[in-house]
């Protein structure tokens, strides 16, 4: 029997204080709630609980561009017409999902410093889990914004991660694509991602099959694209032996696990149908090879559900049942009418046939079988925390975040029947109105 994990939690008090702005779905007030829940659980006893720094303009700069940085750092509500040619630069604004609100870069400093917080942790050996709910922010592009996302700050503890990890595995349980990581990642082998999600007119349009990665990161790059109606079964049925032959062929030294909640039932943007126990089994498969594991959020936009969620797999991660019966806490009226944790998922049709399930199966096995066992690396000196290159920084070259900045196939990306053509989908419900926008 090996010894009991040590988990870490990261944590800032101000992070669920933003506000994306009226009808929009993003909230972060749902990190309160969530930390709320794990408090009245009494959760927060069996971790080491930490208040994570804010990440600094040059730690964001080690994947984002400079001017991109400059941008979210000076602008805001006030100042917005002197940065109209910027905002359609960098894909935000009021004409895109990703709004200019007040105090967007604070907010961004915040989840990410908490996500380089959680890596550093790992590396130093100082802890087996991390925690970070208010991270996994995956669809921000180096020098763009994306999907409600601003910094990546999963890439950022990634490339962490690197520095003491020859390999690193990213596993994305949103229901949406995590582009972004992908993107990032997409030609190097050391780096796998593995992404479940809808995919098929739905945002954001990328996570074919084939997109199996470029260059060095030939297959290194996994997609399981699913349709709307995925129930607990059909998920590990995919997910489990996947996930297994990932880890006997890759053989990561740590693993980054986005933990996005819009792929539970009944939630606002998304179109799976898990419960609360399906969607942890995977964080329970996951934790059960006793790899170095940073959590992070993602998704999640019925911020109740997002709440249990969390508040659940922290209890997971930490080997501690719960009761269903919520405990009281301050924001004990929004579990009305039950005031239950667990979920019950909705009567309707799984449109992922077992026929079509197995065909992605295989394939996925299929490509993972054809990798040459896991890559070495020759490793050189750890560089030192915080301290960054400046002169690899932008080494990249000038065409950064440009339409030819991306090696995937362009036919790949199709969305619609199969025959689309890889143009970036918007989300069919970005805005909502009225009353029940909570």
């Amino acid at each position: 029997m090996s010894a009991k994990q040590r988990v870490s939690y990261f944590y800032h008090p101000e992070v669920g204080h933003f506000y994306y702005g009226p009808s929009h779905p993003m909230k972060p007030h749902r990190l309160k709630l969530a930390h709320h829940l794990i408090l009245s659980y009494g959760l927060y006893k069996q971790m080491e609980c930490y208040r994570p720094h804010p990440a600094t303009p040059g730690e964001l700069a080690n994947f984002h561009s400079e001017d991109y940085v400059n941008f979210l750092m000076r602008v805001n509500p006030d100042n917005l017409r002197s940065f109209t040619q910027q905002m359609q630069k960098f894909n935000a604004g009021d004409m895109t999902d990703c709004p200019l609100f007040d105090g967007i870069f604070e907010f961004a400093q915040l989840y990410t410093g908490a996500s380089i917080d959680g890596a550093i942790k790992l590396n130093n050996d100082e802890t087996d889990i991390a925690i970070n709910w208010s991270g996994g922010l995956h669809h921000a592009k180096k020098s763009e914004a994306s999907g409600f996302c601003y910094i990546n700050d999963i890439v950022l503890a990634i490339l962490e991660l690197l520095k003491v990890h020859a390999r690193v595995l990213y596993i994305d349980i949103d229901v949406h694509h995590g582009d972004g990581v992908e993107e990032a990642f997409y030609c190097t082998d050391r780096v796998m991602t593995f992404s479940l999600h809808k995919y098929g007119d739905f945002f954001p349009g990328t996570g074919h099959i084939k997109d199996v990665g470029a260059k060095a990161g030939t297959g290194y790059s996994v997609n399981a694209p699913l349709t709307s109606g995925m129930t607990d079964k059909a998920y590990e049925d995919i997910f489990k032996p996947v996930m297994n032959k990932i880890m006997e062929i890759f053989r990561p030294g740590a693993v980054v696990l986005q933990c996005g909640a819009d792929s539970l039932t009944g939630d606002r943007l998304g179109c799976f149908n898990l419960s609360l126990k399906g969607h942890a089994e995977c964080v329970k498969y996951v934790k059960s090879f006793n790899v170095p594991t940073l959590v992070l959020g993602g998704g999640g936009y019925t911020i109740r559900n997002v709440a249990r969620c969390w508040a659940y797999e922290t209890s997971v991660l930490l080997d501690q049942p719960v009761s269903n019966n919520i405990p009281y806490n301050d924001y004990f009226e929004y579990y009305a009418p039950d005031y239950e944790l667990h979920l019950t998922p909705e009567p309707r049709e799984n449109l992922n046939t077992e026929a079509s399930l197995e065909a992605v199966r295989v394939e996925l096995l299929q490509q993972l079988q054809e990798l040459k066992g896991a890559p070495s690396v020759q490793m050189q000196e750890v560089p030192p925390q915080f301290n960054l290159n400046k002169e690899d920084i932008y080494a990249e070259g000038m065409n950064d975040g440009g339409p030819e900045d991306d090696e995937r196939e362009k036919g790949n990306g199709r969305t619609s029947k199969g025959m689309g053509d890889g143009i970036r989908r918007a989300h069919p419900a970005e805005f909502y109105d009225g009353d029940k926008d909570q």
